[in-house]
C-alpha cells in the first residue's frame, strides 16, 4: 500500500504542478496579448488538482480500501485531465 500511496502523491504534486504552468501560461498570454489557455481548460484543472489533493489527503491518512480508493481517484482524475486536455 506504501508504494501505491507514494506513486499516486507523485502524480498528485504533478498535478499542482501542471496546474500552475496552465495558470502562469494563461497570465502570461494576457499579458502580452497571446492566446493562452481558455478559461474551459483552467477550470479542468484547478478542479482536478482540488480532486487529486483532497484524494491524496484521504489515501494518505487512511488505510485499506479507503487508502487504495483515494489513490485511484488520484489516478483516474489525473488520466482523465491528461486525455481530455492534452492529448484529445
Amino acid at each position: 500500500m506504501t508504494l501505491v500511496r507514494g506513486i499516486s502523491g507523485i502524480v498528485a504534486g504533478g498535478v499542482v504542478v501542471l496546474v500552475c504552468v496552465v495558470i502562469g501560461a494563461a497570465v502570461m498570454g494576457a499579458r502580452r496579448d497571446f492566446p493562452g489557455p481558455g478559461a474551459a481548460s483552467l477550470t479542468w484543472h484547478v478542479l482536478a488538482a482540488l480532486v487529486v489533493v483532497a484524494a491524496q489527503i484521504m489515501a494518505d491518512r487512511r488505510h485499506g480500501f479507503a487508502a487504495l480508493s483515494g489513490s485511484a481517484i488520484v489516478l483516474v482524475t489525473t488520466g482523465v485531465l491528461l486525455w481530455t486536455q492534452w492529448w484529445g
